[in-house]
């Protein structure tokens, strides 16, 4: 059967297929992925790899040195002692199992990860991060994964995952001028704003793909993480072949900075591009689709219909033209020119052309911080960052900072701003009361100069021209993003040994679709790796409902809406919900990476969508209500049956019965212990 480029790249990282099979959509595969990135929560990573070979009583040794690659970013700012002491210890454990470090400065670790030479067409590189989706723009199947994968993967140099459900985008004509790849996946975010793209993998094609700059696709492929995705891959071109020959010439030149241990991965040579050129078309492993591939879903945009766009506030989805929102002249505090999606040169000469001859607009704050030390170097030279400055700029280094609400620039109560991030949700850039939008780096550099939301280029308002050409299968964004369950109509109900059978308790429906991972726990606390379980415990829902915690108990469940735990990657968001004492979450859908790291943690979360349908039925609370008392819930696991009881009625739900593995990891504690468990059998 044809494959799809995603199976193909997947096929090429399996193990353990038997010779001639191939990995599928749907298919639980075992990984090797090329590398592993991890940036600030390194420090996290090393105790449980440790823990790992602890409990199984052996030595801690990484499986391959060369997979790894640590790149310090988020926290950068933080220069008090017990920060800079955990950026010591990790990097004394990369000079000690000889792994590839990147210091503060050096940039975000994805674009250091491709400036590097870490991502290359046809490879499988994982981050503990959720915008890992960036490498798809060279052609590589880029996705996220945990920290407790990133401890397994240190240890083994594998970890599961499951080939996810592939959607077919096809760009159709080109980009305007004063249009770029920030507007078109705000758009995409914008128009399919129904979960169409949930926990898959997405294939970028057409006509269209051919007149973006891979600064462009490194955007869209980026965002696609807030869309809903777990990957965003880009077909190997002539343009990418260009980036590529370009980048390996400069691995070759004298004192170029950067880590180059021996036997590093990092770097290729232009020999290597034309191998990877010429094996583009291969059966089964090349880097194309094959004719007929079968996709769950195939969505259409016309690139020459988009206009620029912002999103929110607070909301990645709600999407304004900018021609609407200029007519509203809404006033900001602040403005961000930064982040992964959005930090590199094209986005920082577009930002100094609009600035050029002007000033920041009196009462506006307008922080800029390049994607990596490299790019400010290059926008240095070439004039663009003294022009920013000039225009007065705030300068950060080179790091995530704001973007996560570290360090300077946060949003506060009551203030507005305007920001190139990926990410605009409530509390995350700083107070939950702050509003931010999101919008192109030329939107945040005109907006900033005129104190305004504004684009330094006059739109007329349009249609944006998208269609939804075909879908497989409509539940294929749920029931295809179930790798911890099975339906009732093919497995039993058994119970393992351990696993609680039933849970009773108090169940509290958090009346929100997309409820992201900063609403869970917030962000400024994700990299204090002191924070106890208790502290942990305290902060939950504290960018949503902080009220939560003193209306619940241990032993309530938690009800969710629609793709509950998008956003990042942060296992916290799990853990900390258990370590309240709550048993486990329901919700019409998760995002994959929350799911991942709920069983990975030993946490049971399960779907359940017409649940969440009556409870919103029963329209129990006044409107706006964050959290609503349900009632009390029994969820019996032998049967696959939960049952609400609320003013006095009772009514049943079935749910899909939780695989033998998903119930293996919560009883083990996590895959941890599952991944211990098989080296010391290994061992003996």
């Amino acid at each position: 059967m044809p494959l799809t480029l995603v199976e193909k790249l997947a096929t090429r990282h399996a193990e353990g297929l038997r010779p001639g099979d191939s990995a599928r959509s749907g298919d639980f595969i075992i990984i090797r992925p090329r590398h592993v990135m991890t940036h600030d929560n390194t420090g996290a990573v090393i105790p449980k790899f440790r823990e790992i070979f602890k409990s199984a009583g052996l030595p801690p040794k990484l499986h391959d040195s060369r997979q790894p690659v640590f790149a310090i970013d988020h926290d950068i700012q933080n220069t008090t002692p017990e920060n800079l002491g955990k950026y010591a210890k990790i990097e004394a454990f990369a000079n000690e199992h000889n792994v590839d470090f990147y210091p503060a400065g050096t940039g975000i670790s994805h674009q250091v990860m491709v400036e590097q030479g870490y991502v290359r067409p046809g490879a499988m590189v994982v981050g503990s991060d959720s915008h890992s989706n960036l490498y798809g723009a060279l052609a590589c199947l880029g996705s996220p994964v945990v920290r407790t994968d990133a401890a397994s993967l240190w240890a083994t140099g594998t970890t599961w995952w499951q080939v996810p459900p592939v959607a077919r985008v096809v760009l159709r004509g080109k980009l305007r001028d004063g249009v770029v790849g920030k507007d078109v996946i705000v758009a995409l975010c914008g128009v399919f704003n129904k979960d169409e793209v949930l926990n898959h993998a997405v294939e970028f094609t057409g006509e269209g793909v051919a007149a973006l700059s891979i600064d462009q696709r490194m955007s869209i492929a980026n965002m696609s993480t807030e869309w809903g995705a777990l990957a965003g891959v880009f077909p190997f071109d002539e343009r990418l072949r260009d980036y590529l020959v370009t980048l390996a010439d400069s691995f070759s030149a004298p004192n170029r900075p950067g880590v180059r241990r021996p036997g590093s991965r990092s770097g290729y040579t232009r020999a290597d591009v034309d191998a990877w050129w010429n094996d583009r078309s291969s059966p089964r492993t090349g880097l194309s689709a094959d004719a007929g591939a079968r996709y769950a879903v195939e969505l259409e945009i016309d690139l020459s219909s988009i206009v620029p766009h912002v999103s929110g506030p607070n909301d990645v989805k709600a999407m304004t033209s900018l021609p609407e929102i200029e007519a509203k002249h809404v006033k900001i505090n602040k403005a961000w020119l930064m982040s992964c999606v959005n930090g590199r040169l094209e986005d920082l000469a577009v930002a100094a052309g609009v600035v050029r001859g002007q000033r920041v607009a009196e009462g506006v704050e307008f922080y800029v911080a390049a994607a990596s030390a490299a790019i400010q170097r290059e926008a240095q030279r070439l004039g663009h960052w003294q022009v920013l400055m000039d225009a007065g700029a705030i300068e950060l280094p080179p790091g995530c900072g704001t973007c996560i609400g570290l360090g300077r620039g946060t949003i506060k109560a009551g203030e507005v701003g305007i920001s190139a991030t990926n990410r605009n949700f409530e509390g995350r850039m700083g107070d939950k009361n702050g509003l931010v939008y999101l919008g192109s780096p030329a939107v945040v550099a005109a907006s900033a100069v005129a104190g305004y939301i504004c684009s330094p280029t006059k739109f007329a308002p349009t249609t944006i021209a998208s269609t939804i050409k075909s879908s497989a299968t409509n539940s294929a964004p749920t029931s295809a993003s179930k790798p911890v369950a099975t339906t009732s109509a093919t497995k039993s109900f058994e119970v393992i040994a351990g696993f609680p059978a039933v849970v009773r308790g108090r169940a509290w429906f958090l009346d929100k679709d997309n409820l992201n991972t900063d609403g869970i726990y917030a962000g400024k606390h994700t990299y204090n790796d002191a924070m106890t379980k208790e502290q942990m415990a305290a902060v939950i829902f504290e960018n949503y409902d902080a009220d939560f915690r003193a209306k619940a108990k241990p032993g309530d469940v938690v009800i969710g809406g629609l793709n509950f735990g998008t956003g990042s990657s942060r296992e916290q968001a799990a853990t900390a919900l258990k370590h309240f004492g709550i048993p486990c979450v329901i919700a019409a859908s998760f995002s994959e990476t929350y799911k991942r790291n709920a069983f990975n943690n030993g946490f049971v979360v399960f779907e359940c969508p017409e649940f969440v349908s009556y409870i919103r039925s029963l329209k129990s609370a006044p409107a706006g209500t964050r959290t609503i008392d349900t009632g009390a819930i029994e969820i019996d696991f032998t049967k696959g049956s939960l049952t609400l009881t609320h003013a006095g009625t009772s009514k049943s739900f079935p749910f899909p019965a939780l695989s033998r593995v998903a119930q293996e990891l919560v009883v083990a504690g996590g895959a941890e212990a599952v991944v211990s468990t098989k080296l010391r059998s290994a061992a003996t």
